[in-house]
C-alpha cells in the first residue's frame, strides 16, 4: 500500500493532459460481453480498475491485449457466466457484466459489488429491469443470480436515476427480443458514449442523454470499434488545482460541454478560464470566493466533483454550503480536512466551509476515491508537509496523478508502506 507525501504552498504551472474516461471504459469493457470478436477501446486510462475489469473478463474467457492506451478484448471464447467475488468486491462497476451475460449466454452470476465506502448503492433497479425483462433471479451465498433463455423487450420506468443500472439494462436490451422502453435514465455523457459505441456495433437505440431510451433488440452485434470519450471527473480535479494553488494550468482534452456545472461553479468562486486551440487555461491569483452547492445527477453538479470543490473553499474567503443528495457517507473526508486546519461543520447530508487564511500539512487517510483527491489538492495548497495514506484508492481513477502534477512544479513523493488492508 502506498502512499502520497506532498510539500505544499507550491503554485502549480504548466499543462496536464486528460485520460480518457474510467466510468466510460468500465461499462465499454462490459459491452464486449454482447459480441462474438475482437473489440478495439482507444484512449482507454491506465488504471487499477481497468486492469481489474479485464481480469474480470478473462477470468470469464476473453482475451485482453493492451498498448499504451488501447485495449484489444477478443470475446470468441468468452464462455464464462460467473463474476467472482475476489474481483468484484474491489469494483462496483462489475455489476455491469450482469445484464451483457445473462443477454448473450442466458445465465449470469455475479458477486454483490464492493468499492468506495461512500454509502449505500443498491442493484434493486438494475434486477427489477432485467425480471421485467423476462429474467429469473436469485440471490445465493452473496451472489445475484440471472437467467432467461432470451430476454424479451419491456417497458421499465426506474425509480430513481442510476448510471450503472441504466447501462446495465441498456446493455440487456440490446439483444432482448422485441422493443424496450427505459424510463428515469441518467443523463450523464458516459451513458451517451456506451450507446454511441453500442450503435456503430449493430444496436439499435435512441434517447441515450434523455430520459428516455428506445432500445429494438437485435440477433447479434458486432466487435465494438470505439474512442473512449476524455474524463471529466479528472479535467474538474485540475482546474481546482490550478485554483487551490493560485497557479495557471493548460489543461488537454478537457470535455468542457460536459462540465458546465464544475465550470460555472469554479467561476464563481473566481477562477479564471480561457480556450485555446490546445485546451482549457485556467488560473487563480487570490483566494477563492465562497460559494453554495448542491450535488446532483447531470447536468446538475456532480457528486464525483464535491470533495474536490470542499477542498477549494476551505481556503475561501467566507462560509460555503455543500449539500450531497447522491451519496449519504460522501462526507467522511471532511474529518481529514480538519486534520489540515479547515473549519467544516457536517449536519447530516450538509457540510458548511467556513474558509480559512492557511492550511498546515498533517497526516491524513483517504476513505474513497474522490476523498483521495481532495486530500491530494489539500496538500498541494497546504503549508508544509502532508502524508497522504492508502492513496489505493486514487490509483483507481486517476492515471498517473503524481505524476502529472510533479510536472506541473509539485513536489510529491510516492513511497510503500506495505498491502492494502
Amino acid at each position: 500500500m502506498d502512499k502520497l507525501i506532498i510539500e505544499g504552498g507550491k503554485p502549480l504551472v504548466g499543462r496536464v493532459k486528460v485520460a480518457g474516461s474510467k466510468n466510460a471504459t468500465l461499462p465499454l469493457m462490459c459491452a464486449t460481453l454482447l459480441t462474438r470478436g475482437r473489440s478495439h477501446l482507444r484512449n482507454v486510462p491506465d488504471l487499477r480498475d481497468v486492469r481489474t475489469m479485464g481480469r474480470l473478463l478473462t477470468t470469464l474467457g476473453a482475451r485482453v491485449d493492451s498498448r499504451a492506451d488501447e485495449l484489444w478484448i477478443d470475446t470468441g471464447g468468452a464462455e464464462g457466466q460467473e463474476a467472482p467475488y475476489d474481483l468484484v468486491k474491489t469494483m462496483r462497476a462489475s455489476v455491469l457484466a450482469l445484464g451483457p451475460l445473462v443477454a448473450k449466454t442466458g445465465l449470469g452470476r455475479v458477486s454483490l459489488p464492493g468499492g468506495c465506502a461512500i454509502g449505500e448503492r443498491p442493484i434493486d433497479q438494475h434486477l427489477k429491469g432485467l425480471e421485467a425483462m423476462g429474467a429469473k433471479i436469485e440471490l445465493e451465498g452473496g451472489y445475484v443470480i440471472a437467467r432467461a433463455k432470451r430476454l424479451k423487450g419491456a417497458d421499465v420506468a426506474m425509480d430513481l436515476v442510476t448510471v450503472t443500472g441504466t447501462e446495465n439494462l441498456m446493455m440487456a436490451a440490446v439483444l432482448a427480443k422485441g422493443r424496450s422502453v427505459l424510463r428515469n435514465c441518467a443523463r450523464e455523457p458516459e451513458v451517451v458514449d456506451l450507446a454511441r459505441a453500442l450503435k456503430a456495433a449493430g444496436a439499435r437505440i435512441e434517447g441515450a442523454g434523455t430520459s428516455t431510451i428506445v432500445i429494438e433488440g437485435a440477433d447479434e452485434l458486432g466487435p465494438l470499434e470505439h474512442t473512449v470519450m476524455p474524463d471529466r471527473i479528472e479535467a474538474g480535479t485540475y482546474m481546482v488545482a490550478a485554483g487551490i494553488t493560485r497557479g495557471e494550468l493548460a489543461i488537454a482534452d478537457a470535455p468542457l460541454e460536459h462540465l458546465t456545472a464544475v465550470v460555472g461553479k469554479l467561476k464563481e468562486a473566481g477562477l479564471r478560464f480561457q480556450q485555446t486551440p490546445r485546451g482549457v487555461v485556467v488560473s487563480a491569483r487570490r483566494a477563492p470566493k465562497p460559494v453554495s452547492v448542491i450535488t446532483g445527477p447531470y447536468p446538475g453538479f456532480p457528486t464525483d466533483m464535491q470533495a474536490q470543490l470542499m477542498a477549494l473553499l476551505t481556503l475561501s474567503t467566507g462560509s460555503s454550503l455543500v449539500q450531497e443528495t447522491i451519496f449519504e457517507n460522501r462526507l467522511m473526508h471532511t474529518s481529514e480536512l480538519r486534520r489540515l486546519g479547515a473549519v467544516v461543520e457536517v449536519t447530516g447530508s450538509t457540510a458548511v466551509v467556513k474558509g480559512v487564511r492557511k492550511l498546515t500539512g498533517a497526516p491524513v487517510m483517504a476513505t474513497d476515491l474522490r476523498a483521495s483527491a481532495c486530500l491530494v489538492l489539500a496538500a498541494l495548497a497546504a503549508e508544509g508537509e502532508t502524508h497522504i495514506s492508502r492513496v489505493y484508492h486514487l490509483d483507481r481513477g486517476y492515471e498517473r496523478i503524481d505524476q502529472k502534477l510533479i510536472a506541473a512544479g509539485a513536489t510529491i513523493r510516492r513511497v510503500s508502506e506495505g498491502p492494502p488492508k
